[in-house]
């Protein structure tokens, strides 16, 4: 995927800023590793820092969370021109609209630099991502995958019949979406509440909508398969090996011979298992260790990771019941499009009652389906 644009004009814009997402990054990736147990972010950030020496020192979470935010504080106060941020007090700078505009205006650019690498881990097996200035749509062409006819002729033919075809074209425009939140500013640069545990915050709320909506794009269409049986079935019920190496063929071999893998999530993956009941495995095993065979008939399975369902208490949204078997290298089917930048604007410190401002994101993305690869899906 292409940097955001937005993104590389902020930085160069605004040099100091251009670290501070660096050392950002590294923080979020260690804050899913250490707070969200994100065992795929092992070794995705740096565990020292340098002392005023110069030398490289052993550094904590908690550590690296607090100099963080002191190097935000200090971004911002530099940013909005204060020169002497010591001469008051933080709460009284807090009145100052320049530091609260320059603090949401970092805090969005946190937003853009992240979410999309936090986006790949999560929907990349399955979706594209692009993105595209404000006002834009995008337009993605769709090739036909059927091949030319080739016929036997006569030698003193000239010509056989005459064949074209023709690209066909989807048009995503993204919707806007908001969040709201509300925030002591003042609290924020006294250090009383973390910064970037907020920042951390907003990028996996976008990102947990954002994989609902490409998840509930891609799980419709495959619900929307042929299940006719014969050769146009690409849409099962119940478990079956010969089905599962049927639709596996059947994928790679109508996707120009790319290879098909199985995904579903881990709890979907575990019924994956062998026609003959009669075997063993040991502790060492795939199995036992990851909780599903990662290998099965020469078709990969990978793990699609669940997402909680906040509309429903203690829920899942993603779908335990569906192995979902694909051609990644050939297309991708879920085509995720994020317009422009995210915006975010602050009410006044003092219209609220209680001194309480609320802070409002908003982003405007799109997910659906463009693609001329096949799939196909099994309902366990």
């Amino acid at each position: 995927m292409k940097p955001n644009k937005n993104i590389i004009a902020f930085s160069e814009a605004y040099p100091d800023v251009a670290p501070l997402l660096e050392k950002f990054e590294d923080y979020f990736n260690q804050y899913l590793f250490e707070v969200e147990g994100k065992k795929n972010k092992a070794g995705s950030f740096k565990t020292y820092a340098q002392n005023a020496e110069g030398r490289e020192v052993p550094i904590t979470f908690a550590e690296k969370e607090s100099l963080i935010n002191n190097e935000f504080r200090a971004t911002v106060y530099k940013l909005a021109g204060v020169q002497n941020p010591k001469m008051l007090p933080d709460i009284v700078w807090s009145t100052n609209p320049n530091v609260g505009w320059y603090t949401f205006a970092i805090v969005s650019t946190m937003i853009d630099a992240v979410l999309p690498d936090v986006l790949i881990d999560t929907i990349g097996l399955y979706t594209d991502i692009r993105n595209i200035g404000w006002g834009d749509s995008a337009v993605f062409n769709i090739e036909p995958r059927d091949l030319f006819p080739v016929s036997k002729a006569g030698r003193g033919k000239r010509m056989g019949e005459l064949q074209k075809q023709f690209n066909g074209q989807i048009a995503l425009v993204p919707e806007n979406h908001e969040m709201t939140v509300a925030v002591a500013l003042y609290r924020v640069l006294s250090g009383a509440e973390s910064l970037a545990r907020f920042a951390a915050k907003a990028i996996r709320s976008m990102e947990t909508q954002v994989t609902i909506d490409a998840f509930t794009a891609f799980n419709t269409a495959m619900l929307a398969l042929p299940t006719t049986a014969g050769n146009a079935q690409l849409r099962a019920a119940g478990w079956s090996a010969d089905t599962f190496v049927n639709f596996a063929q059947k994928v790679s071999a109508w996707n120009g011979g790319a290879q098909a893998i199985a995904l579903g999530t881990k709890r979907a993956l575990a019924k994956v298992l062998p026609l003959n009941a009669n075997y063993r495995y040991d502790i060492e095993s795939d199995f036992v260790r990851v909780g599903y065979i990662r290998n099965l008939a020469g078709v990969d399975t990978l793990e699609l990771p669940q997402v909680a369902d906040w509309e429903n208490p203690f829920g899942l949204k993603l779908n335990d019941d569906a192995l979902y078997i694909m051609s990644p290298s050939a297309q991708k089917p879920v085509k995720l499009v994020l317009e422009g930048t995210t915006l975010s604007y602050t009410s006044a410190q003092f219209d609220a009652a209680n001194l309480t401002q609320t802070t409002t994101f908003q982003k405007a993305w799109v997910a659906g389906i463009a693609t001329n690869a096949i799939a196909a899906t099994i309902t366990l």
